[in-house]
């Protein structure tokens, strides 16, 4: 798929951003290009996910863990997932998944165990994202992106899935399937090309609703306090 060749949508409606979330930041390193460390648990090892209450707190990787001698993390819910995956950029136009009204908070929910009978036993996290026409040749890029970027920002006991919203794509199924097969999405990152396009649609995901201009502010700001030249 080239996401060079003409625009199946050349001229999308434009919407005004949300405010960018107070306190957003990345520390990103050039190797974890999409890595968000506001929220991503840095050891892998990490035992347990805490839901809250420690009757419903569950072990992971084996592990059982006493509910009261369990570490706090801060609960992660749909306004925050939707302030990692905000400033990802469509890989067609200059423009944020926000802006163009492809990703909506309204439409990611957050499941941890014991919300209700039958929830799963880790933490999940469903996104249904609009393509911009029925026909967007994009779609599968764009749900591609959003998998790679919840995935690796996510804590990694979470569950994702990415769908498109019903009735917004004429192959929302097929593309679906393929959005959520763990061996597909490995193979298409394989591909050279199509891992440049997600790479460049991520370069823009920690910004988490800033504008070009207020990241940049904001890096001068950081670059002072550590008292480095800029």
């Amino acid at each position: 798929m080239n996401a060079t060749a003409t625009k199946d949508n050349a001229n999308p409606t434009v919407y005004r951003p949300a405010a960018a979330a107070a306190g957003s930041g990345s520390t990103s390193s050039s190797q974890d290009w999409w890595r968000d460390d506001a929220v991503h648990v840095a050891d892998s090892k990490a035992p347990f996910y805490r839901s809250g209450d420690p009757a419903t707190s569950v072990a992971i990787n084996g592990m059982e863990i006493d509910g009261q001698d369990a570490e706090l993390r801060e609960e992660i819910d749909a306004d925050e997932v939707f302030d990692l995956i905000r400033s990802v950029t469509d890989p067609e136009h200059p423009l944020t998944l926000e802006e163009l009204a492809v990703v909506n908070a309204a439409h990611i929910t957050v499941t941890r165990p014991g919300d209700h009978p039958g929830a799963p036993k880790y933490p999940c996290v469903r996104l249904e994202f609009t393509p911009t026409i029925p026909h967007c040749s994009m779609a599968t890029l764009i749900g591609l992106s959003l998998r790679v970027r919840l995935l690796h920002a996510l804590p990694p006991a979470y569950k994702v899935d990415i769908l498109i919203r019903p009735g917004t794509h004429q192959s929302e199924m097929a593309i679906n399937k393929q959005l959520n097969d763990k061996e597909r999405v490995a193979a298409a990152l394989e591909n050279e090309h199509l891992f440049g396009v997600v790479k460049g649609c991520l370069e823009s995901a920690s910004r988490r609703g800033a504008t070009e201009d207020e990241w940049a502010r904001k890096a001068d700001e950081l670059a002072k306090e550590m008292g480095i030249a800029v």
